[in-house]
This record gives C-alpha cells, sequence and structure tokens, in this order.
C-alpha cells in the first residue's frame, strides 16, 4: 500500500519543483495525512534534500505515517544532519545520549522493522557522539541544542566537562528563551551553593523553567519550597508544585505528591489517590515509593494490615535495589509475619540486602549464620565480605570478622588471630569490646588474663551494652579480675533488667535474697524473681515456687506454688520435681543454703 502511494504522488509530482513538492508534502502532514506526507518526504530525501531526510526520519521516530523504526529513523536523521540541518543534528544527539544500536551507522539491516529492541543487547550511550551532533546544532543557534550541549559538558564523562563553556551554553539557551537552559543554570547553581542567598539565585532560575511547565524543574521547586530552602517554607505551595510534576510524569513527583495526599500535607487528605499516584510512582521504577506501599500495607494504616501486598510491594523495591526493602523482607521470613518462618528465605534476603549496602543485614545475616540457621556458603561468603571490608578499614566488619574467626563461620578458626581483629575494632565497637574482654578472661587466643578482660567489658558496660552490664556485674559479685562490689553490681542488673535482659532479673532477686552485701529484703526478691519467671527464665521459676510454697517475702500460696514448679518441671529441672512432690504431704518444700 506504501508504495503504490509513493509511486502515485511521484508520478503526479516529479515534474514539479521541489519547492512545490515539499510545500504539497508539508500541508499534507499539517492536515493530519501523514502517510501521503510520508510519501512525499520519502521521494524528496532520495533525492537529497535534508529538510524531506528530517521529516523521513521524524516519520519512523514518531510512527507518523511510517511503521516505527529506530535505525531507519536514525540513519535518516544522521543524512540530515551530515547536511547541516540543525534541527536533526539535535534529535541525534538526543539519541545518542539515549544509546543507539550499532546498525545506525555500519549499514546493517533489521530482519524486520517490528524486531523487539528490547530482545538485543541494550546501547548505552555515546557522549562523544551527543557532544559532536550537539555542537554542531548549537552552533547554528538551535536553542534546545544548546542547553543540551550545555548539559553533556556538565554531566558527560571527566575529558568532556566543562563547567564554565557549560554555563555559557546554558545563558545562551536561557536568553533565547529555553526552558531547558534555566533549568541547566538553575541546577548548576544548586550543585555550587552554599549559602542561602545562592540557593536563592538557583531558585529564580529554576522558577522560570517551572513557570513554562518543565516537569524537573516544578519537582525542584517542590523540593526547595517544602525545605524552604531559597525560598521560604510552604508545604502547601510546595504540594502543588510537586502534582504539577507529578502531572508531567516526573516519577518523583508523583511519589511526593502520593506521600502529601496520603498524609495531608499541605493539601487535604485523600488515602486513595495518594495510593494512586505512589503506584504510578512506583510502577514507574521509583523504589522508595514501591518501599512506602511496602511499609502503608504492612503497617496497617487506615485498614489492616495486608502482608501479602507489603510483601508483594517490598520485593518490587527490592528489584529496583532498595536495600532496606530486602533486610525487611529478611525480617519478616525470619519472624514469620504472614509467610511461614523461614530462616533461610531469610538469610536470602539478608544476603541481598548486605550485597546492596545495608550493614543492618550484614549483621542480621551474621547472626543467623553463627545460630546454623543459614547455608554454610553464606557463611564463607559472609567472611569474605567481612575481610575485605575490614582490610579496608571498616571497625563494624572488623569486629564481624573477628567472631566469625572465633567460631570457625566461613574459615577455620583461629582465635589468635580473631583475638587481633576484635582488638583493632575494640577502638570503636562497643560489642567487640565486650568479646575481646570475653576472650581475655576466658584465655581463648592468649593467656588467660581476667584483669585486662574484666576491664574491657567495664567498659562496653559503661557504654550501656546490657549484655555487657551483666557480665561485669557478675565479675563485681565474684570478684574476678577485680575486687568485689555488690551494690555497683545491682546497680547494673537493675539497669540490664529495665532494658529487658531476664537474667539480669533473676540475678537482682538473688541479690536481694541474702547472702551478699546488700541488705537483704525478700520482698523485693519475690516481685523480681517472678518478673523473670514470667519471662520464662527457669531457675527464676523454682525460685518464685519456693517462695511460694515457704511464704517469702509475702503470703504462702501452694496453689501457685505448684503452677510454678510444674513449670520448672517442664524445663527438665528434677529439683522443682522433688519439691512439687513435696507439697501436699505435710511437709514445706526446701530452700537452697543461700536463700
Amino acid at each position: 500500500m506504501l508504495q503504490k502511494l509513493i509511486g502515485r504522488f511521484f508520478k503526479r509530482s516529479a515534474n514539479a519543483p521541489v519547492d512545490v513538492r515539499l510545500t504539497e508534502a508539508k500541508d499534507w502532514l499539517a492536515k493530519g495525512e501523514a502517510a501521503k506526507a510520508f510519501a512525499l518526504f520519502t521521494v524528496l530525501a532520495r533525492e537529497g534534500m535534508p529538510e524531506a531526510q528530517y521529516q523521513v526520519g521524524q516519520a519512523y521516530l514518531n510512527a507518523e505515517g511510517a511503521p516505527p523504526n529506530l535505525i531507519e529513523g536514525a540513519r535518516w536523521t544522521r543524512r540530515a544532519a551530515l547536511k547541516g540541518w540543525s534541527r536533526a543534528a539535535f534529535i541525534l544527539a538526543t539519541l545518542y545520549l539515549h544509546g543507539l544500536p550499532k546498525e545506525v551507522e555500519e549499514g546493517e539491516s533489521l530482519s524486520s522493522v517490528f524486531e523487539d529492541y528490547k530482545k538485543r543487547e541494550k546501547p548505552q550511550p555515546d557522549y562523544y557522539k551527543a557532544a559532536r551532533w550537539a555542537k554542531q546544532a548549537a552552533d547554528a543557534g538551535d536553542m534546545d541544542a544548546q542547553a543540551l550541549y550545555g548539559y553533556i559538558l556538565s554531566a558527560g564523562p571527566d575529558d568532556l566537562r566543562n563547567q564554565a563553556q557549560a554555563l555559557q551554553w546554558y545563558q545562551k539557551a536561557a536568553d533565547a528563551g529555553c526552558l531547558q537552559g534555566y533549568l541547566g543554570l538553575g541546577l548548576a547553581g544548586l550543585k555550587d551553593a552554599q549559602t542561602y542567598e545562592d540557593y536563592a539565585q538557583a531558585a529564580l532560575k529554576l522558577q522560570k523553567a517551572a513557570s513554562g511547565g518543565l516537569g524537573t524543574a516544578l519537582y525542584l521547586m517542590g523540593v526547595m519550597t517544602e525545605r524552604g530552602t531559597g525560598v521560604p517554607q510552604d508545604y502547601g505551595l510546595a504540594t502543588a508544585y510537586f502534582g504539577r510534576a507529578a502531572e508531567k510524569n516526573v516519577r518523583g513527583g508523583q511519589a511526593k505528591y502520593g506521600i502529601a495526599l496520603m498524609a495531608g500535607k499541605g493539601i487535604e487528605r485523600n488515602r486513595d489517590r495518594g495510593e494512586s499516584w505512589l503506584r504510578k510512582a512506583a510502577l514507574a521504577g521509583d523504589a522508595e515509593a514501591a518501599a512506602i506501599l511496602g511499609d502503608w500495607y504492612g503497617r496497617g494504616i487506615d485498614l489492616p494490615p495486608n502482608y501479602a501486598e507489603a510483601i508483594s510491594w517490598y520485593r518490587f523495591a527490592s528489584e529496583l535495589g532498595h536495600a532496606a526493602s530486602s533486610h525487611t523482607l529478611g525480617a519478616i521470613y525470619m519472624a514469620g509475619v504472614g509467610v511461614p518462618k523461614d530462616p533461610e528465605a531469610a538469610a536470602s534476603w539478608f544476603k541481598l540486602a548486605a550485597e546492596q549496602g545495608n550493614k543492618h543485614a550484614t549483621a542480621d545475616l551474621a547472626n543467623l549464620v553463627l545460630e546454623g540457621e543459614a547455608p554454610k556458603e553464606d557463611g564463607r561468603a559472609l567472611m569474605e565480605f567481612y575481610k575485605h571490608a575490614a582490610e579496608e578499614g571498616d571497625m563494624l566488619a572488623a569486629f564481624n570478622f573477628g567472631v566469625c574467626l572465633a567460631q570457625g563461620v566461613g574459615v577455620e578458626r583461629d582465635e589468635e588471630e580473631a583475638l587481633q581483629w576484635l582488638h583493632k575494632a575494640a577502638e570503636k565497637v562497643v560489642n567487640a569490646q565486650y568479646w575481646y574482654g570475653k576472650m581475655l578472661l576466658e584465655g581463648r587466643g592468649v593467656t588467660r588474663n581476667p584483669v585486662e578482660g574484666r576491664a574491657w567489658i567495664q567498659k562496653a558496660a559503661e557504654a550501656g551494652m546490657a549484655e555487657a552490664e551483666t557480665t561485669y556485674a557478675d565479675l563485681l559479685v565474684t570478684g574476678v579480675g577485680g575486687p568485689k562490689d555488690h551494690p555497683e553490681a545491682l546497680r547494673l542488673y537493675k539497669q540490664a533488667a529495665e532494658n529487658g535482659t531476664v537474667s539480669a532479673m533473676f540475678s537482682v532477686a538473688a541479690l536481694y535474697g541474702g547472702g551478699h552485701d546488700v541488705p537483704e529484703d525478700r520482698a523485693l526478691a519475690r516481685e523480681w524473681f517472678l518478673k523473670a519467671a514470667e519471662q520464662d527464665h527457669p531457675a527464676a521459676q523454682l525460685m518464685i515456687a519456693r517462695y511460694y510454697a515457704n511464704g517469702l517475702g509475702g503470703e504462702k500460696d501452694l496453689e501457685q506454688a505448684r503452677v510454678w514448679y510444674r513449670k520448672a518441671e517442664a524445663k527438665n529441672l528434677a529439683q522443682a520435681s522433688a519439691e512439687l512432690a513435696g507439697i501436699g504431704t505435710g511437709g514445706t518444700a526446701p530452700l537452697p543454703a543461700d536463700s
């Protein structure tokens, strides 16, 4: 059909002057008869007319009057550019920035104009060729090309960059009324801004671009207005900017506008519209928007939690490289929230999150490896990761690598080397101070040194580490590595207990129970034994049973004693069974010597 059209127009117009035929082709295009226009432009293009070649390229690139064909479109555009058609040079520069297949210049053809380019190797941007064609068009006075060339000089490879020249080209474009020129000047101003006045000057340029409806400028003005950077802070105006940017398909604007609508920030709250905009942003590739949707569904804001939907959005965000979402998925599978508990799946997500740069995930994966709930190969990979990071000066990695060496995770156990890494990390990492102190106390990898070991554990305890507080308190009770100090031990036990450490609750009760250098108070002892027992501490369950059975620190309650003896018995405490048998036979439960 297309060939028939070309033949018909060629026969009718072959003898007409070139300018007449060109005018006729443009008239058809203006009337919406793209196929007829294409037929005439094709004839003129083959005769070497650059404007017609440009129009043929546009027809292929925009699928107007011709089937879509990137390579043919770029070829015809290149032919027009080679003959000096400035608009063609600008379009060609833009195409090179997005990446063009090699066939454009090598003369290769596709098997079909409908070939799926997505299945081909994705071409990479070519800043050098883009710069050549952009400069040609810029020199010819094309204001869009001037702005584009400024961008290439500003953001291209190092050997192309020239910020001073970039500003000059941006200014030329802006002076000609090009919105992209104002955007370029505004971005350059933001990059170098240090004071409020600097940001204000950048905002003036961005405002001109935003007033013309340029989406990126609208988004940036929204961010600056939201933060009060260079302009007065105004949440309502910021949200309006984000809304206009969203309409221009700027995904950052869509995400911001969606959040504003869901939270009612600067606009009347509308959850459904907000979610719709967030979805648009997420599906356009905004990882943060996808993560926010995951949070929204997972926490059940406004509606009951929908864990399946939350997990779906977290997965989507993770695929976009969102490390926090990968980590959240690991935590979900570890806890079994909305899915069956699956430590192996959790390890897989933690591993991905760690590779994406989430340090919390690295620690969580390490815990799974140490607990034997992650594959051994993960242990080896984790050890290599920690080793490399530690050698680069990462103190947290040095601590984790030391733990791997001490525990034999992913590597042969080597307590001497472990001690060296833990000592290095102890300069800054509290957990490393504790581990280093413990190894010195126990004589692991070195001759036992209780004095120095106690000093390191004290340092970790003073930094607020609950496990270190209880361990140091134990040392104060026993006098290992230094003098006894039961009152200070009691204070540390209480501090750790109030932060939820169950063993510390038991220790507080034991100190109040008598036989130590603190005033005996069995009512308080009973209270703390009960707290620890309710947290499933077996020895505390046995002790509170004895307190109830013998009326210590309060009234005797044999029924409660039986309840707690049975719970202790379930933990395989043989003594609990014997004492439970004694209740109700006329006797009373015996007490340990230190009670």
